[in-house]
């Protein structure tokens, strides 16, 4: 057990600026984070796969008839998670989440995303939750896993209506953003006018 916890903390360490985190989140941060799926989640993306422990929890919430596509720039814990993950649901992409509409053309049901933002360059950021928001449907969300609350007021730019809850066992503690599209957007208007503009929110 040692010895497994010692391997997957230096591959995450090794890996830090993909993955923004010193080691998998715990159990609780994986429900916590996948709570706005049901049943009737038929399309579903995930940024970040790292070693598949929160695409297991999708998957299991997930119905039988659904996709899901899971974005993962590192190699290593795409051939890993498509090793150890046999489901015919589930489509692991060696590829960038700001790329995710060259792969995905469905309307996207809930979005689930652990890739660390700090790490990455505003412009992205921004043009991955603009994105994001586009291919949601009404009334569905896009769900982010992150260490600060800092960042809220910034999906607040973006999405109608969001909410956050923090899993405190988890080592760092977790901040769960729950960011909705309403069925009447009313944040959106103009957005793409918008988008150098929020980049400074980022």
């Amino acid at each position: 057990m040692k010895n497994k916890f010692f391997k997957t903390f230096l591959n995450f360490t090794k890996n830090l600026k993909t993955t923004g985190a010193v080691y998998k989140t715990n159990k609780k941060v994986e429900q916590e984070v996948c709570s706005k799926i049901d049943k009737t989640s038929k399309i579903v993306i995930e940024f970040g796969t790292g070693y598949g422990n929160i695409t297991q929890e999708i998957l299991k919430r997930m119905p039988k008839d659904g996709k899901l596509y899971t974005f993962e720039v590192n190699e290593e814990f795409c051939t890993t998670v498509e090793k150890n993950i046999k489901d015919p649901r589930l489509f692991v992409i060696n590829d960038s989440a700001e790329n995710f509409g060259k792969h995905v053309k469905e309307p996207v049901d809930c979005f689930i995303s652990t890739i660390p933002f700090t790490l990455i360059p505003k412009e992205v950021c921004v043009d991955i939750v603009t994105k994001s928001y586009e291919a949601l449907k009404p009334e569905r969300y896009f769900c982010k896993a992150l260490y600060s609350k800092f960042h809220f007021k910034k999906f607040t730019t973006i999405f109608d209506d969001c909410s956050t809850a923090t899993v405190l066992d988890n080592i760092p503690p977790v901040h769960i953003y729950y960011c909705k599209k309403t069925a009447i957007p009313n944040k959106m208007k103009g957005i793409k006018k918008k988008r150098f503009g929020l980049a400074k929110a980022f």
